[in-house]
């Protein structure tokens, strides 16, 4: 069984050892519990839109198209650059096909994880930004995230209530305040973890 995660620096882990990115505790966990992942691949990097995600799909070579897992966390660099809703629910569904091919045709093997929100992070405060502007437009592309996914019968795991409730919390952000630590990346695996365990049995 592979592993195929798709995304930014949220995925990636900027700033985390490679053990500790979301995606490898949650293979670490699916392997205790049983299942034999044998490994994961990475499609991310720091700083992708749902545009530059695609673009990097179009000349990828050596993907397959029977994995077991594929997991996507994209749309905060939309936000963020000030792109409008209406291209990223555009690129997303073009994702979600993608995604979906990569699995084999399988829409149950696919999982989404919500946009942090990067507002409350110390970064953010630090750059004088209004945490209650900024969290109601991830609250807008998440719903918009979320809508395709029910569209699309894709699962869906809500994790930024967690990075709003790490926000007093330095532990849970790396040295540059704005992404996410192995700590606060492990709360993120725990709550996959069940959605994840259903879908691959």
């Amino acid at each position: 069984m592979n592993y195929l995660a798709l995304g930014d620096s949220y995925t990636i882990g900027e700033g985390v050892p490679s053990a500790a990115r979301w995606p490898a505790q949650l293979a670490t966990r699916l392997r205790e519990a049983g299942f034999p992942l044998a490994r994961t691949t990475y499609v991310a990097r720091t700083g992708w839109t749902t545009a530059e995600l695609l673009a990097a799909l179009a000349v990828r070579r050596g993907l397959r198209a029977d994995y077991a897992l594929v997991s996507l966390l994209i749309g905060v660099n939309n936000q963020y650059r000030g792109q409008s809703l209406a291209r990223y629910r555009r690129e997303l569904r073009q994702l979600l096909a993608l995604a979906q091919g990569y699995a084999g045709g399988r829409a149950e093997r696919l999982l989404v994880l919500s946009i942090p929100d990067w507002g409350q992070a110390p970064f953010a405060l630090t750059e004088g930004r209004d945490p209650a502007l900024v969290g109601a437009a991830i609250n807008r592309f998440n719903i918009v995230a979320k809508a395709e996914c029910r569209r699309a019968g894709v699962a869906w795991v809500d994790i930024t209530d967690l990075t709003r409730a790490a926000a007093a919390d330095p532990r849970h952000f790396v040295a540059d305040g704005l992404h996410y630590s192995g700590r606060q990346m492990r709360r993120w695996a725990e709550r996959a973890l069940p959605v994840t365990s259903q879908l691959l049995r």
